[in-house]
């Protein structure tokens, strides 16, 4: 399957970031990719309140990304902000993404929030609760945001629900080591599931917007089941095309054997967040 991660520079104009979405839609399927990749947050980037930019799952920004997908025929996947209440006193929303197109109308909020590195991304953003599979043309697609891919536990599980193919949708924070890290997990994933795993991020926007929080550091790859680098970016904005052999995925499971000879979680259950 071919596939494309849509490297953008999200803006605070969510229709200035709709055209982004339709410009490299059309780029990506004239290339002949079937799945569009776009980062975590392509609805409008971080450092500004989420509150007033978010809209209902069926409200006009999901319905435009619906129509850009049907009109290129391609499944597209991208970050948004849907409201989701109070909490505390506060307005929250989840920090969601959309598949869709080619059949695909599927929802997946961030599971892990990023109460991490000086930022409480639980102040502002409910969490989500269930995992989400997709399936483009056949092949069984895993969907992950961003500060998600630190926890492996939910990529074993998306690769038990068949998930042959894991993407990451993410607006890394900068900071000493952070790009390395992030390069790091993704890999790490890949093996972890012996599946293909496509991480998408933001560009890096500079050091101005960068201080105002997790604005993206570029450095989008696609991992193969073996943590082999298949392709990656810089940190400028990017559309990168990248070939996966999703058989090759069914072979690593078989030879690697991680899934199979798993035994148990050793876990107890996570505490419940509200």
């Amino acid at each position: 399957m071919r596939i494309a991660l849509a490297q953008i520079l999200a803006g605070t104009d969510p229709t200035a970031n709709l055209e982004l979405v339709d410009d490299h839609t059309r780029h990506a399927a004239a290339a002949g990719a079937r799945l569009v990749l776009f980062p975590e947050a392509t609805m409008c980037r971080f450092g500004v309140p989420l509150a007033p930019i978010a809209e209902p799952f069926d409200g006009p920004w999901a319905e435009r990304v619906r129509a850009i997908a049907d009109r290129h025929g391609v499944v597209v996947v991208a970050g948004m902000f849907v409201p989701a209440g109070t909490h505390e006193g506060r307005p929250r929303v989840t920090n969601t993404l959309i598949a869709t197109g080619g059949g695909v109308d599927a929802r997946y909020d961030k599971i892990h929030l990023y109460d991490a590195f000086g930022f409480t991304e639980s102040k502002t953003v409910a969490p989500g609760r269930e995992p989400v599979v997709i399936t483009v043309d056949g092949v069984t697609v895993g969907l992950s945001l961003c500060y998600d891919v630190r926890f492996p536990e939910l990529y074993v599980e998306l690769a038990r629900r068949g998930a042959e193919l894991i993407t990451v949708h993410a607006s890394w924070g900068a900071g000493p080591g952070k790009l390395d890290q992030w390069t790091l997990l993704a890999r790490a994933r890949a093996i972890d599931t012996s599946a293909f795993v496509a991480a998408v991020d933001q560009a890096y926007p500079g050091d101005e917007i960068a201080a105002t929080g997790p604005t993206g550091v570029g450095g989008s790859l696609v991992a193969s089941p073996y943590g082999e680098v298949l392709a990656s970016a810089g940190n400028d904005p990017q559309l990168l095309v990248v070939d996966v052999d999703v058989a090759a995925a069914a072979k690593a499971r078989d030879t690697v054997a991680v899934m199979h000879n798993r035994v148990g979680d050793f876990g107890g259950k996570a505490e419940s967040r509200t």
